[in-house]
């Protein structure tokens, strides 16, 4: 990986020589980035395409620790990084700051074609450098809607963005793939290849039950049911998240429960989640966990509670009821399929459905029954597979 105190990122396998006919630059900059797009590295990696294609990575490294933590678990070593993570920052600042930092990338490497995932400043900077360079685009977990340009925000603008920008389209359902059609884009362009996310978590989940990836996630105590708790969203910072810390400590008051709480490293999170709940019974604050003991901890939990995107998609692989705390959601594939339900972010409505799942045991079956709608686990492989059509090789 190219320092990141160093000044000009150089890609360390750049012998001309050497070079196959097509160079692919794999753009990422986040935790749920790399969890979705390393299976997409590894297929286009693998045979039969890395005689003809050379794939190469760029990480603008959004987010620093926890980005690096899947690149290790998925053995992943970025040829350049931009390293452009600074506390505090705005959007504004970010995004220039990534996308000054891509031009020289995309001058060095003249790749045949781009890759993004999903909706962070990441993916629509890379997105709009790819443009500027005259690079066509794919996008990977394409088509993901709400309608609604503040919710979530950014994210829903960087995908419509990106939707319009992108010359291959990887929709993970036909619903996202239906969104891109009703938006006027081409339908030879679209493929629905299921969810990149699913593939990732079900290599995971075999290399914990072989015995080839660890887990530090804490173990439970006896008897106690437990509830993980995630929030980080943008819209939810403020009066919302004090309201999540509330039902949080609404539900610690039961003994039959145990609630972990990895707690986002964003200070405006830290700060509220500490003062509210720290010290509580029956609720432990952790650090961010790395991707595959996170795996692990979901895969023992009894209930989730979180403003995630990826947990929405990974909790119904795993038969893991998952309250959302969102009035509105862009995957509405598992709320449609019964493992997943909006919650909002109202402490009142929070407590009573997390008290009915843990006391209806009906509700809780009906939920947890396995109903995954977002793939198989063979998604990358496609996405390998289309590009390499696209590319003629």
């Amino acid at each position: 990986m190219t320092s990141p105190r160093d000044e000009s990122p150089t890609a360390t396998n750049s012998n001309p020589s050497s070079t196959p006919r097509h160079r692919i630059l794999v753009i990422l900059g986040t935790r749920p980035e790399a969890i979705k797009l390393a299976p997409v590295i590894q297929a286009l990696r693998s045979r039969p395409f890395c005689r003809a294609l050379d794939t190469l990575v760029c990480v603008t490294a959004q987010h620093r620790t926890m980005l690096d933590q899947v690149l290790n678990a998925f053995e992943i070593q970025p040829e350049f990084d931009l390293d452009v993570m600074r506390p505090g920052q705005a959007l504004s600042d970010l995004s220039s700051r990534i996308i000054g930092a891509l031009a020289p990338v995309f001058d060095e490497v003249k790749p045949s074609l781009a890759i993004v995932q999903g909706d962070t400043t990441t993916t629509i900077c890379a997105s709009l450098t790819s443009f500027y360079s005259g690079v066509p685009l794919a996008h990977v977990e394409a088509g993901l809607r709400t309608r609604d340009m503040q919710a979530p925000f950014p994210e829903e603008a960087n995908r419509v963005l990106t939707s319009r920008l992108a010359s291959l389209h990887f929709p993970p359902t036909d619903w996202a793939a239906s969104n891109l059609r009703e938006e006027g884009i081409r339908d030879e362009t679209i493929i629905t290849t299921g969810n990149t996310g699913i593939d990732a978590l079900f290599q995971t989940r075999a290399g914990l039950e072989a015995g080839k990836l660890a887990s530090v996630a804490p173990q439970l105590r006896g008897g106690k049911k437990l509830i993980v708790v995630t929030a980080h969203r943008r819209e939810n910072l403020g009066a919302a998240l004090d309201e999540i810390c509330r039902a949080v400590l609404q539900l610690s008051r039961r003994d039959d429960i145990e609630i972990l709480w990895p707690v986002h490293p964003n200070p405006r999170v830290r700060k509220t989640v500490r003062e509210t709940v720290c010290g509580r019974a029956n609720v432990s604050l952790l650090e961010p966990l790395d991707y595959v003991s996170f795996v692990d901890l979901i895969q023992r939990a009894h209930l989730i509670i979180t403003d995630s995107g990826g947990i929405q998609e990974e909790a119904p692989s795993l038969g893991k009821p998952v309250l959302v705390l969102r009035e509105t959601t862009e995957r509405p594939e598992g709320v449609e399929a019964g493992t997943v339900k909006l919650v909002g972010t109202g402490t009142a409505t929070i407590v009573r459905e997390a008290i009915r799942l843990l006391d209806d045991e009906d509700e809780y079956g009906r939920m947890a029954r396995i109903r995954n709608p977002y793939g198989d686990g063979r998604a990358s492989s496609r996405i390998a597979q289309r590009i390499s059509t696209f590319l003629g090789v």
